[in-house]
């Protein structure tokens, strides 16, 4: 019995490996997509770390046309402008800023379940 790990289930916080991820130096470089469990089985990804450089409304246009949800740019104090989307798109929203140029696959990080 002393060599099996047993894990009790208890609360998931899904920002957990970020905020440790945070403290390192250079984590500013990463595009951090996070998935947040709302009410049921609806959900809402969040999109955080892009330039700001970028033109946040021109992004979420593009989101909203290419995966068919709705969403919204946030202004958020200790973020920043961060973007969000109705449902799971958190594959959906790497492939498309890879493939738009505006960030390399290595520098997305993946949040969540």
């Amino acid at each position: 019995m002393s060599d099996l790990d047993i894990q009790i289930p208890g609360s998931y916080d899904p920002f957990a490996d970020a905020n440790a991820e945070d403290s390192a130096a250079g984590s500013k470089d990463y595009v951090h997509v996070r998935v947040q469990q709302r009410n049921g089985r609806k959900s809402l990804t969040t999109v955080q770390g892009l330039k700001k450089d970028f033109n946040y409304n021109k992004i979420l246009k593009g989101f909203k046309k290419e995966f068919c949800c709705n969403g919204t740019v946030v202004q958020d104090p200790e973020l920043g402008q961060v973007i969000q989307l109705q449902g799971d798109q958190r594959k959906n929203v790497s492939q498309f800023l890879v493939q738009a140029g505006v960030v390399k696959k290595d520098k997305i990080k993946l949040h969540g379940f």
